[in-house]
């Protein structure tokens, strides 16, 4: 049997994943016996996994990720009180879909950040579209797209992710058009899709004019609870990581 027409078809169609299989599955004369359902399970499967492939490769680029991180190189023995079996129920990304947010708050130094970025890769091999921002740079590229009228395509591309990944808030003061910025973020978001927030600052700190968290639904909650959806991570040199969803 000819197998370059059937090789330059599968090209032609797009299904390059199946052609490489096509081609690997002829050269072995051990297959040669398996029925016809078998092998087009075999292409389908390989299909199905380059297309897997480069969906991630495209989400990654797309994202931005800080830094090279994955849930899998997690070092559960840094004394930072990470615990494994809570930080595995976040990387399966199912609080992501059901659109909750997470906060991950602590010292500088316990790798806020590089976890933040291990879950985002992993929504990322979960098909989730993601993008990763520090806040000051954020908030620079919003004056920036206020300046040249992309404002409002900005803010749409940026409501359209699941996964939304804010690094680094709260040290700085914010100033009113920062303030609007944030409350236009987070307003488009809420109970659509989600957040990732790292900080150095405590969640008690966050509310008031100066930090932003001051508006309808995201008001200071009573003492003793958080607002419906948000997971809360809190990490300490040597104490331990909880994650909840609170009620109200």
């Amino acid at each position: 049997m000819l197998t370059h027409p059937t090789l330059d078809l599968l090209h032609k169609l797009g299904l390059h994943g199946m052609a490489k299989a096509f081609k690997d599955l002829d050269a072995r004369p051990e297959v040669a016996g398996l029925a016809h359902g078998e092998w087009l399970a075999l292409l389908l499967e390989h299909e199905a996994t380059l297309r897997q492939q480069k969906r991630f490769e495209s989400r990654a680029r797309a994202a931005k990720l800080r830094q090279s991180a994955s849930v899998e190189d997690v070092d559960y023995r840094a004394p930072r009180g990470l615990d494994r079996a809570q930080f595995l129920k976040l990387a399966s990304c199912d609080w992501v879909r059901a659109r909750h947010n997470l906060l991950i708050t602590g010292p500088c130094g316990v790798g806020k950040s590089w976890l933040a970025c291990a879950l985002g890769q992993k929504a990322c091999r979960e098909d989730l579209s993601t993008a990763y921002h520090r806040v000051s740079r954020l908030f620079s590229a919003l004056a920036l797209a206020r300046a040249d009228g992309r404002y409002a395509r900005t803010l749409r591309q940026i409501a359209r992710l699941d996964l939304l990944i804010l690094d680094d808030w709260g040290p700085e003061t914010l100033n009113a058009d920062q303030r609007r910025d944030l409350l236009e973020i987070i307003d488009d978001r809420h109970e659509m899709r989600s957040v990732i927030i790292t900080s150095q600052v405590p969640v008690e700190r966050w509310y008031g004019g100066h930090r932003g968290f001051c508006s309808k639904s995201y008001a200071k909650p009573r003492r003793g609870t958080r607002p419906e959806g948000i997971v809360a991570a809190e990490m300490r040199w040597g104490g331990a990581l909880w994650a909840r969803r609170s009620r109200h």
